[in-house]
């Protein structure tokens, strides 16, 4: 009979170290994300959700509570000449809505009216 040829091997399991004694490998990520919240308050996302066909919606999230949405949003419409709404979600507070594909220029409207700045607007989508 032949012996195992992984008897005289003691490097398999080694009793001195335990799962406890390690690092925890997602502390400094969990860490950046308690610190930064539920997202990133420090950015304006603007994104592109697309709909049926062609049809896409622009989302603009993360502006300041101080602001006054419903007035950007009217300047948006008036603007870029496309409907939009505002809508209360849950997880990020209010979010504007546009109808079609409006990310550079809200971008640059937000800039131009000093609401974000350049460095502070992060554009989604495609």
């Amino acid at each position: 009979m032949e012996s195992c040829r992984f008897e005289n091997i003691s490097y398999l399991y080694d009793s001195t170290y335990s799962v406890t004694d390690w690092d925890d490998p997602f502390a400094e990520a969990n860490a950046e994300d308690s610190s930064a919240g539920a997202g990133s308050k420090d950015y304006v996302h603007v994104r592109i959700q697309q709909r049926n066909g062609r049809k896409s919606l622009t989302t603009v999230q993360g502006l300041k509570k101080e602001y006054s949405y419903n007035k950007i949003l009217k300047d948006l419409k008036k603007e870029f000449c496309c409907n939009g709404t505002v809508v209360q979600d849950p997880e990020l507070g209010q979010v504007i809505q546009l109808q079609g594909d409006q990310r550079k220029n809200v971008a640059t409207f937000l800039v131009q009216a000093g609401i974000a700045k350049k460095e502070s607007i992060k554009i989604h989508g495609f």
